[in-house]
């Protein structure tokens, strides 16, 4: 038996069950979980906010554990042979068909309808796959990647799903060496947004976020400035933005909040024919004002939107990690680790913002 903890119903508590192990289907692999995040699509899901959700489910999307058994040979997306004892994470997109028109022809596989996230749209009648469990079920091709040893699994965890949804924001971005980068928001995504937009060769960071505390994060993770949403007004913090770029403007605008007032804030902190990425408006969480005049076609504005993320975000981003893992501690997100009885504590946490990161570890 493995112990998980199920949602069986948006808005109810979590309860931890404990579930049959079943046998390992050829190629398929049981993960015993070291660290499972807790992020804000968590706190959609127990709010029932995402469409298509098969409840009971066991959440836990981004994960990192130790490989316990595979039924015959399995291999890593490098092609190298997996044992037990190794350490890995695993995408958490499946099932993606890499036949249909999304993509082949337009090339966005997060928009292919058969795609399945675990801890999202697989229910507890698919199996265990979810984090926030002792055990997950890999099954068979599900993409696994072995982590470098440059990478201490609390660090893989501290960056979490918000590394590889910044790397998409920051491809889309499309950086220059000597851009000046605004990044709303100073979450999980816009921590990581700050360390990628450095390394993609922006010149100058600006933080725009709260409460003061991950500001204090952000500005250790090289940010040049930070400007605190809980003491300047909307058009102080505009003019901020503008004091900072010579009276301009940022070259690009990178929106990581999840509120939809953020996104004319933004686009006014950008320069004209500037660049402006909307990465954190995941659910629908209403709807804003834009005066397309005046916000877009006036200034010349460009405007991307990113949803999901494909393996190319998820591989790259631990390649980075790997790389830069003594330049950036990214396990300074984490605030607490929480075991599997504290659960329904770290999802009020996560919700209140009183954590910045919360981390579950099933056997504390």
């Amino acid at each position: 038996m493995i112990k998980a903890a199920v949602l069986e119903a948006p808005g109810l508590p979590l309860k931890v069950k404990e579930l049959p192990k079943p046998s390992l289907e050829p190629g398929a692999v049981w993960l015993e979980t070291i660290y499972s995040e807790v992020c804000g699509t968590d706190v959609h899901l127990f709010h029932g906010r995402l469409a298509g959700v098969p409840y009971p489910i066991i959440p836990g999307h981004i994960n990192v554990g130790r490989i316990a058994e595979t039924n015959g040979s399995v291999r890593d997306v490098d092609g190298n042979i997996l044992n037990p004892g190794d350490v890995v994470t695993f995408m958490d997109v499946h099932e993606t068909c890499h036949n249909c028109w999304f993509c082949l022809v337009a090339k966005t596989s997060t928009r292919c309808p058969s795609r399945k996230v675990y801890g999202i749209t697989y229910g507890v009648k698919d199996g265990i796959l979810g984090g926030w469990s002792e055990y997950i079920y890999l099954k068979p091709n599900v993409k696994i990647i072995k982590l470098p040893e440059t990478i201490r699994p609390e660090a893989f965890i501290g960056a979490g799903c918000g590394l590889p949804t910044a790397f998409h924001a920051i491809e889309q971005a499309s950086i220059r060496l000597g851009d000046t980068v605004v990044v709303q928001g100073s979450g999980p995504v816009g921590l990581n947004a700050v360390i990628l937009a450095q390394l993609a060769g922006a010149l100058k960071v600006i933080v725009v976020g709260g409460p003061a505390h991950r500001l204090a994060v952000a500005a250790e993770f090289g940010a040049d400035a930070v400007i605190d949403i809980e003491t300047m007004s909307r058009e102080e913090r505009i003019d901020k933005v503008r004091e900072l770029t010579n009276g301009r403007g940022a070259d690009v605008v990178i929106e990581a909040t999840g509120v939809p007032g953020a996104v004319p804030e933004g686009m006014a902190m950008a320069r004209d024919a500037g660049m402006y990425v909307i990465v954190g408006q995941y659910t629908d969480n209403g709807e804003t004002a834009v005066n397309p005049h005046q916000a877009i076609n006036k200034k010349h504005l460009a405007i991307k939107g990113t949803w999901g993320i494909d393996l190319s975000h998820f591989y790259r981003s631990v390649q980075v990690m790997a790389k830069y893992s003594r330049r950036f501690a990214w396990e300074k997100m984490i605030s607490r680790h929480y075991g599997l009885h504290e659960i329904n504590q770290a999802i009020a946490d996560v919700e209140k913002q009183t954590v910045m990161k919360a981390v579950i570890k099933p056997k504390l």
